[in-house]
């Protein structure tokens, strides 16, 4: 079965970080573009960050450079999101998606991880 498995979501302080996982099974994650999306209530999903699949290539969303840092482990065919200095606008249901740069098809959702940002 293939499928995208997110975990590592939790209550945070605002300052703290966060290590979320995105965990593939049935397909290999460096053959292709993975994303991070969030979508808080009441707002539309946006685009948090991307790892490109063969060229290294990363992008952030202006409000989380400098904070977020988006890596993979090919070994456990895993990517991380690790998001330091949390604020309380970064709240919100963090997605994985995996998508073939060649395949439009071959398109995958996570089910979401919730990460709240809270004293």
């Amino acid at each position: 079965q293939l499928q995208l498995v997110e975990s590592g979501g939790g209550l945070v302080q605002p300052g703290g970080s966060l290590r979320i996982s995105c965990a593939a099974s049935g397909f290999t994650l460096d053959h292709y573009t993975v994303a991070w999306f969030r979508q808080a209530p009441g707002k539309e999903r946006e685009a948090v960050s991307c790892s490109g699949s063969s060229d290294g290539s990363t992008y952030y969303v202006d409000s989380v450079k400098g904070r977020f840092s988006i890596s993979r482990d090919n070994a456990k065919n895993t990517v991380y999101l690790q998001m330091n200095s949390l604020k309380p606008e970064d709240t919100a249901v963090y997605y994985c998606n995996a998508r073939h740069p060649l395949k439009s098809t071959m398109n995958y959702w996570g089910q979401g991880t919730q990460v709240t940002v809270s004293s």
